[in-house]
This record gives structure tokens, sequence and C-alpha cells, in this order.
């Protein structure tokens, strides 16, 4: 149960509701509050057996229990609680199917997973692993670089970024891994070591890991596709380049395909390295760029790769013939958005059979992140995000992947997994009739204030962010000098024509001149997860740290 304490203007925006359907008596029989869940809230499955058991739930008074009723206290403590709660509270647990190969979910996804902050001068720190899985993050990214005594280390190379051994990083991975998802846990690996302590790190792999390595394929299901995130359950796999198998073409030696130009992220590598450049001089920082390495694979590591073995993507087509269902591409988002302005619908057709990664460009030194929605819309699987930096695009990262009972993987909706046709959802000639959403935020209660005497003039703005064209923003007026029950009553209504695709974004600031305004605090979720009727939207702080009991009380219809 929530909170039981609302301010006086909530209270009496309750109060109106139990007299309506209380008749004027001073309590409600549960055949009105049968009715009230029906018509108010949507709740089309509740029967008279459903009101009862929230009679008996949120109702103190003795009386009122006995005689199947409840108070206005009772009603406000049920108005108050998670069955009131915007988010629908089924979502709370794993509820789709998870049977699916892993290609057809988005999978929750970090960028360079070690750092605390900055790309050149930050701290590399185990906690941020610890941090990122306790998030539900399900794909963490490991730099491995040569390290003295022969032990490997992680941290962004050629920066002033401080280093960690990556026994360390592999042990908190096995500590922490399962800890709030039993899902799979992929270690992306951007391996710039020796074939020496490649050899170091598989082993330390394979003791450290143990049994939750994946060492060898699976008999699953899915014939002719990767297995689902079920087959893989408490499962760690390994991305990163593989050895293909030795080719003796007539009169030649034996050719190691496994030495190659390192080609999984050379664009993002380019491009900072351009960045580094400013930290030292021109002549050393250029040598570093034109360098080239031969990376050689060691047989130990490439063994441990199954189903995620690194590839160079070279275009649609290519993959098309080319690439196998456990090969998968990782591109810098820039080549990923152009490709995805140009070619939507084969970037999902390719995304249908394959996992694809993209990553945040180089020259975002200071970690910031990209709209991650502009990938989901294609498909993409591993969307990566810095999770160090807090703002926009981790609170939609944070909306998405609460979904699913927080588990790190979220089904893609059927229009971005059906191979009968390629239709590309941002497509403006979709005929689906939209979706019609109408919203009324009432008030406000408990916002937090940034610093003691700080007066707030608080507005709600409203947030859709899906397709492009579904993406809007709609304000309330504002409301000054009133952070504990700031009163709206503003109704906004939007058009959706992907809403399986869209998050809702509630985001409350603080007015501090025509066209300026601070953040305050914000809630994000799925379309698909949000409740019809009077419901409360719990906020949560830059840092995406609950700030209960802040809320919003808002009028939720769709159709």
């Amino acid at each position: 149960m929530r909170r039981s304490k609302a301010p006086s203007s909530r209270r009496a925006e309750i109060q109106q509701l139990h007299q309506c359907y209380a008749l004027g008596q001073t309590t409600m029989p549960a055949c009105a509050l049968l009715r009230f869940l029906r018509k108010e809230q949507m709740e089309l499955t509740a029967n008279e057996e459903t009101a009862e058991s929230l009679i008996y739930r949120y109702e103190i008074e003795e009386t009122a229990r006995e005689s199947r009723s409840m108070t206005f206290e009772g009603f406000l403590r049920y108005m108050e609680s998670k069955d009131c709660c915007i988010f629908n509270q089924a979502h709370t647990a794993v509820y789709q199917d998870m049977d699916q190969p892993l290609t057809s979910y988005f999978i929750s996804s970090s960028h360079n997973t070690y750092l605390t902050g900055h790309q050149l001068v930050g701290e590399s720190d185990l906690d941020a692993y610890v941090c990122a899985l306790r998030k539900g993050c399900r794909c963490l990214e490991i730099d491995c670089w040569d390290g003295p005594d022969m032990e490997p280390v992680v941290y962004h190379g050629y920066t002033l970024t401080t280093k960690i051994l990556f026994k360390d990083v592999i042990t908190t991975v096995k500590q922490h891994a399962f800890e709030v998802s039993a899902y799979p846990v992929i270690l992306s690996l951007e391996n710039h070591c020796s074939k020496e302590q490649q050899e170091v790190m598989a082993q330390y792999l394979i003791s450290i890991l143990g049994e939750n390595l994946l060492r060898t394929p699976l008999d699953h299901s899915t014939t002719g596709d990767l297995p689902s995130p079920n087959d893989l359950k408490y499962k760690i796999l390994i991305k990163n380049k593989k050895l293909k198998p030795h080719i003796k073409t007539e009169g030649e030696e034996s050719v190691d395909e496994g030495e190659e130009e390192e080609e999984e992220e050379d664009d993002e590598e380019d491009e900072e390295q351009q960045s580094k450049a400013k930290l030292w001089s021109p002549r050393k920082a250029g040598s570093k760029i034109k360098q080239k390495k031969k990376v050689v694979v060691a047989e130990t590591l490439s063994d441990l790769v199954i189903y995620t073995r690194s590839v160079k993507f070279v275009n649609f087509s290519h993959s098309r013939d080319n690439q196998n269902c456990y090969e998968n591409t990782s591109m810098t988002e820039m080549k990923a958005r152009k490709l995805a302005r140009a070619s939507g619908a084969d970037f999902i057709q390719h995304n249908q059979r394959f996992l694809s990664r993209i990553y945040p460009a180089g020259v975002r030194t200071t970690s910031s992140n990209y709209n991650p929605q502009e990938f989901w819309n294609v498909g993409s699987q591993l969307v990566a995000l810095n999770f160090q930096s807090l703002g926009f695009p981790m609170d939609l990262n944070d909306g998405r992947f609460q979904d699913n009972g927080g588990c790190g993987y979220v089904l893609k909706p059927t229009l971005l997994l059906s191979r009968q046709r390629s239709s590309d959802p941002s497509c403006s000639q979709r005929s689906l009739k939209p979706t019609h959403l109408l919203l009324k935020v009432i008030s406000g209660s408990n916002l937090p204030v940034p610093r003691a005497g700080k007066t707030l003039d608080l507005f709600v703005r409203v947030e859709i962010h899906g397709v492009s064209s579904d993406s809007r923003r709609k304000s309330t007026h504002t409301v000054k000098n009133n952070s504990l029950s700031p009163h709206w009553d503003t109704d906004m209504s939007f058009n959706i024509s992907v809403p399986e695709l869209c998050l809702i974004r509630f985001c409350v600031r603080d007015q501090l001149g025509f066209l300026s305004s601070d953040f305050i605090c914000q809630y994000t979720l799925p379309f698909t997860s949000l409740k019809k009727g009077y419901r409360w939207v719990p906020l949560r702080s830059r840092d995406g740290c609950s700030l209960d009991p802040a809320s919003l009380f808002v009028f939720v219809w769709y159709s």
C-alpha cells in the first residue's frame, strides 16, 4: 500500500468522486464501487468480488467492512495505492512471450560500461557494472587492453581514464549478473589485447563465470534462428570476433581467417582519436589515428564466441546474402541514422534476422547520449547508451525497460517482427486508424524543491516519443509559487499512429522566463503500459530515483 495522506487539493478531487458514486451517502457500497471501476477506471473484467476484495484491502472501519462498503478514507487509500498507478501493475512482472529468438527483443544495452563520467578523463569503476546490472542492463561493454604482469586491463584506450583489472570486472559480473533478471547477459568485448593476454582473458572467463558461461551451442527449438531468452536463462554470452575455419586454396598455404583488420568499431575509434588529438600533439595523435591494428583472435577466446560473433556491416544486401544468424554488427549512431532515414524498411528486415548494436559517436567525449527511440523504431536490439549520463535519453531507456518486469528484454511490437510485409512504421502512408489519446493533467502533490527557500512556478510538459509523425509535446499553464499542491486541470489530446512503439513522458518543469525552464522531475512509461481512468503518476529525479510521495494526478482515456 502507498501513502495514505494526500494534499487537500487531491483529497477534494477524490472526495468529489466518492460523493458522486456514494450518491450523497457517507459510504460507497460495493455495487457503486464496481460502477466506478468499470465506468471511470475502465477495469472491464472487474466484478462484485473485485470490488469486495478492494474494500477488504483498503477499508479499516469495521462497520463499513461488515456492510461491504467503503468510506471516503478507504476510497482515498485505494486511489493512492499501486492499484491506481498509471503504470499497469501486471507489467511489473515478466508477462511477454520469452520463447522468441533474441532478435525479437529490445535488449537494454550499455556503452563503455566501466566509465563513471567523461570519455577522456573519467574514472573507470567496478561499481559502474553493478549499477548497470541493477538497472536491468543485459549487454555490457568491456574495453580490453594489455596490462602489466600479463594482467589485461579495462579502460578507454589512448585516454587519461583510469584502469581496472579485467579479472575484477568478470568477478563483478559473475556476482551481480542475475540479481534482477534471469535472462542472458551479453559481454561485448572491444578487444585490443595481444594473443597472449587474450588467452589470459579466456581463462578468467572460464574459471570465474563457470557454468554461467555459454561455451557450446544449445539444442534449441528456434531452428535457423538464435535461441530465445528462456533458452539462455542464467547464461553469459561473449560478443567478440571469432576465427573462421582454416581455408586452403589450390597451391597456397592455409590462411588464418582470424587475422583481420580491426573492424567492429573502426568508425567509433576514428572519431574518438580525432577528439583525443586535442589532448596530445597533432603529430602524436595523427600517428595514432593512422595506425590500423592487425587483430589476431586467440583460439581459446574465439572458442567462447557462440551466438554473438562480431562482423563488419557492409550493406543490407551483403548481410542478406552472407551473414549468418549468429553474427552481429555494430555501427555508430550517425551511420545508423543515415541508414534508418534512407532505408528504414530494409533496416527493419535486417533486424528481424540479425542483432545490431548502435553506439554513441566518438565525439561525445562528455558521455552525452543520442535519442534511442529513432533506432528502436527500426527494430535495433542493442541500442547502447552511456548509463552514467543522466537526462532525457536515459529517461526513455528507463521507461522502455521498466516494462516486462524490468528484466532487460522487451518483445518488439508485431509490426517490427512480421516478415509478411516490409512496412516501415515511420512511413506516413500507414493506413491504420490512429489511436486517440486524451490526457487531463489535474494536479500535483509534494513536488520536490531543488533548494530550501526557492519558490517554483511549475508546469507539466507531456511528451510523446515514437515514430517521427507521432512525436510531439504539449504543456499545461504555469502555476506560480506552489510545489505542494499545484492544480492545472488541463486537457490534452494526441493522435498516435503507432502506439505500440510510443513512450509517454511527464516532465515537471520550473518556468524561469518566457522561453526558459528548469527540469524538476519526470516519469516515462510505454504507451502499452498506460492504465485508463483516474491515475497517479510516480515521479523520478534526474538520476532515476523515486521521489515518493511526489506525484501527479491525471485522467487517461484512449481509443
